[in-house]
């Protein structure tokens, strides 16, 4: 898992929140507490997917371009992460002449690719809408989302 991930769903839910507003990079990037270099990137990715639309100059940002309660944490997953539970580095040596060693690595893949298809699956039950909604429950609807720059 990398945090483009949770950048991207920080991102749709606070845009999801504000539906007619236009936000900057740099807007969104205090909101998400990253740097705006990092939301660019996550949000090129979902422009290209087609979850916002860009406007460029002054007056610009990203908005929403989805329905929020169709956007489902397993789309985010599969643009951003998907692929990346499994480590770089895993324990054996294929070349060694022991059972052990020379099969841990692909043991060990199948073992993260079984548990990213169930954390897919786990994905799909959720929707930006619905991490939204869970979000006013807690009691936050009305502070503000985004605090503009001068």
């Amino acid at each position: 898992m990398n945090s483009e991930f949770t950048i991207a769903v920080h991102s749709l839910v606070l845009l999801a929140h504000l539906p007619e507003h236009m936000a900057t990079s740099e807007e969104i990037a205090a909101n998400v507490s990253t740097h705006s270099a990092r939301i660019r990137k996550v949000m090129g990715c979902l422009r290209k997917a087609g979850y916002v639309e860009t406007k460029e100059g002054i007056g610009g940002g990203f908005i929403l371009k989805c329905d929020p309660s169709q956007v489902t944490l397993a789309e985010i997953y599969r643009i951003t992460s998907q692929g990346t539970l499994k480590p770089s580095w895993c324990s054996g040596d294929a070349s060694k002449s022991c059972m052990i060693s020379s099969q841990m690595d692909k043991l060990m893949s199948h073992v993260f690719a079984d548990a990213e298809k169930q954390m897919e699956a786990y994905f799909e039950q959720h929707t930006i809408g619905s991490l939204l909604s869970r979000l006013h429950s807690f009691g936050c609807s009305n502070s503000k989302p985004i605090q503009h720059l001068s």
